[in-house]
């Protein structure tokens, strides 16, 4: 990372962080409200839509780096054009009731502008080969951003759990996966963005992210780890097992609801993050259990991976493997608690 971009990474903390303060002070002054309900894992009216703020700052900090020449135009353009597009989406689903299936073509079309500027998934490391993907990987990229972009959505619900996600897979991410300077620049403005906003929305939280943000995050996360495999074709096993909890998380718990037959797209608390909130009483502890895992199983796992490509994606099932078997294990319990609260 150059030192032109850790100057604009730090700009874009501080910016972001006031920036979410103007945010609040307006969502607050025009009732731009979350109003906990029974679904709901807070207890009084938060002000939402703080996402905005490292939208807007992201975007900001990606524009000027493309401009000094850090990060390539194509990268620039997947980032910036299908970001916006995914953010107003979630801009007007926190103000107003925007359908299911408008949300679903909307990330659609934001996932294959992605693919279409960074040219898909063409290539996946097996052992000591390389695999040509061709079309299918072309598919399988926008399938798979928008996947990450909705399960970001589903698993912003306690407090700073979002965001600092998004700060350590970003950080590690485009350290670890030997992405290059286009990546690792644009992915350290945009953890700084996160972490900006993070400072006022760990726990307790003083804003929401709101879909504007938490739509954004997941985007950004999967087109720089769909531009890291150009550089490295390992690079996706490492960035799906820093991104481990929450690819757990969200799978298994959509995966859970469809086998009983519940509406995927209406809005619940079943997911194990959500749970343990409740279990423990505390948004503050689960988080920071999430970067404990994080930092203790998931970066030795992804170092491994990065040094030994050869055993990349054996060391995803490795490093995955537990997280699953503590989802599918505490997936009774949640079904009996989830009773017990309707």
């Amino acid at each position: 990372m150059s030192s032109g971009a850790i100057l604009l990474g730090v700009a874009s903390l501080l910016t972001s962080a006031l920036l979410t303060a103007l945010v609040r002070r307006l969502a607050v002054a025009h009732g731009v409200l979350d109003i906990p309900n029974e679904r709901s894992s807070h207890s009084s009216a938060t002000p939402r839509g703080g996402g905005m703020a490292i939208v807007v700052t992201a975007t900001a900090a990606v524009l000027v780096l493309a401009a000094q020449g850090s990060v390539p135009r194509d990268l620039c353009m997947a980032l910036v054009g299908g970001g916006i597009a995914v953010a107003v989406v979630g801009f007007v689903d926190d103000r107003f009731a925007v359908p299911a299936g408008v949300r679903l073509a909307v990330h659609l079309l934001a996932a294959a502008w992605a693919v279409y500027w960074l040219g898909g998934l063409t290539a996946v490391r097996l052992g000591d080969h390389i695999a040509p993907l061709g079309w299918v990987g072309g598919v399988l990229a926008v399938l798979g951003i928008a996947w990450v972009l909705n399960l970001f959505n589903f698993m912003d619900g306690i407090d700073g759990i979002a965001a600092s996600e998004a700060v350590f897979v970003t950080c590690v991410g485009a350290l670890l996966s030997a992405a290059g300077g286009g990546v690792t620049d644009a992915a350290g403005v945009f953890a700084g963005a996160c972490a900006g906003f993070l400072l006022w929305n760990w726990p307790p939280a003083k804003i929401f992210l709101g879909d504007v943000g938490s739509g954004y995050l997941g985007y950004a996360i999967a087109v720089l780890a769909l531009a890291a495999t150009r550089a490295d074709s390992g690079a996706v096993c490492v960035w799906l097992i820093l991104g481990g909890v929450f690819f757990v998380d969200a799978t298994v718990t959509l995966l859970r609801r469809l086998l009983r037959g519940e509406r995927v797209y209406e809005a619940h608390r079943s997911h194990t993050y959500q749970w343990l909130a409740r279990r423990w009483g505390s948004h503050a502890k689960v988080t920071a259990t999430v970067l404990t895992v994080n930092v203790l199983w998931l970066l030795p796992c992804a170092v491994f991976a990065t040094r030994r490509p050869d055993f990349a994606v054996a060391t995803v099932l490795f490093a995955l493997a537990p997280l699953v078997l503590l989802a599918v294990a505490t997936s009774g319990r949640r079904e009996a608690n989830d009773r017990g609260h309707r």
